[in-house]
């Protein structure tokens, strides 16, 4: 059997180019950074995960630096010499040492999941319970751009066959400008697609209870976090006053807040990150607090590269309560490929790969071209 015991801990920073450039409510980037976590077994087996935030720090307070540092400087030294499906104890030992930092952690967890997962010879979704599915329908995202560009890139993604949905970001622009874009963008597709926005919590009640209902009218099926996330109260008057569903983001990171969500009825579908969650088992905790309240998730995306993807997809895929699609499109919007195979995207859909661990290799080459020095 090969010895599962940590011996050595790795870190490298990435910064990947972008097809185009994206913009959230607060700031928009054109390469997405990419920290990666690898762990060696003594017994030779490497797992890796990903830390990654989307557009920087001003999401959820970390960036790639500040996870370079807890990682090599805190959590490493927990690591080495602790076995690899010791999951449960290196999680309590991480909590001991680093609050918070939940970025940072699902690297590490996610690291743990996939060397564990390679040790034994299956997927990581072998760990995480088995299969519900084995796709996830994928919906793409657009930035802050005019309605006319919006529009372009909408249709071609339709005529290509690969979505079918569309979120639009908001909160960038004053609200009647930002409304009136998005209400252009949704007259002209809503028949043909399913149109969502997200405010990335940019708005306050008043104006969320006055623009919204026009969304709505509009033919927009869904909206993300229109208020700030510690404003629990207002998501869920906002809930109460749509007749459209309301998803949580910046409200949910941790199973407490999903249950917090449920009592108070503020949302009616979860956004699910492995990233702002400290990881996959946290993840699946909230996953199964809202599938006991009925509440279905949604398979959200920090913008991950293609091991933080892989790592959503197969939570999504071995959480039944997944029910709601995904946003797992991040290599979707990056101009260069990391791995020697890459996902497959077809008919609307990301396709789980097959093969032990995460199920993908990352290209050395290409790893080592986008290494930051």
């Amino acid at each position: 059997m090969n010895d599962l015991t940590i011996e050595h801990v790795r870190t490298a920073i990435l910064d990947v180019p972008l097809i185009r450039p994206h913009r959230f409510a607060r700031t928009g980037m054109e390469a997405q950074p990419i920290l990666l976590v690898t762990l060696t077994t003594r017994g030779g087996v490497t797992g890796t995960g990903e830390g990654v935030v989307p557009g920087g720090p001003w999401w959820g307070g970390e960036s790639v630096e500040t996870m370079q540092v807890i990682v090599e400087r805190y959590l490493a030294p927990l690591l080495v010499g602790r076995r690899v499906d010791d999951i449960a104890g290196v999680q309590q030992a991480m909590d001991d040492v680093v609050a918070n930092n939940l970025y940072a952690k699902a690297a590490v967890e996610v690291a743990l999941h996939d060397a564990w997962a390679r040790s034994l010879g299956v997927p990581v979704h072998t760990l995480l319970g088995g299969l519900a599915r084995t796709s996830v329908p994928v919906t793409w995202a657009l930035g802050t751009e005019s309605a006319a560009e919006v529009i372009d890139e909408a249709r071609d993604k339709l005529e290509s066959g690969l979505h079918s949905s569309f979120k639009l970001k908001m909160g960038a622009q004053d609200p009647a400008d930002d409304v009136a874009r998005v209400v252009e963008v949704a007259e002209k597709l809503a028949c043909d697609a399913s149109i969502r926005v997200d405010l990335n919590a940019r708005w306050d009640l008043v104006t969320s209870l006055r623009w919204l209902p026009r969304l709505a009218e509009a033919g927009v099926d869904l909206v993300e976090q229109p208020v700030p996330g510690a404003e629990v109260e207002w998501l869920a008057e906002i809930n109460a006053a749509l007749p459209i569903p309301v998803m949580a983001d910046e409200s949910l990171r941790t199973p407490s807040d999903a249950l917090r969500l449920v009592r108070m009825r503020a949302a009616d579908v979860f956004s699910l990150k492995t990233t702002k969650s400290g990881g996959l088992r946290a993840t699946r905790a909230i996953a199964e607090i809202a599938a006991a309240a009925g509440v279905p998730c949604h398979g959200g995306t920090s913008i991950e590269g293609p091991i933080g993807t892989v790592a959503s997809l197969h939570l999504a895929c071995a959480t039944p309560g997944v029910t709601f699609g995904s946003e797992l499109f991040g290599p979707l919007l990056m101009r260069e490929e990391l791995l020697t195979e890459p996902l497959r995207y077809a008919d609307g859909a990301l396709h789980l790969p097959e093969g032990p661990g995460l199920g993908v290799e990352l290209d050395p080459a290409a790893v080592a071209r986008f290494t930051r020095r």
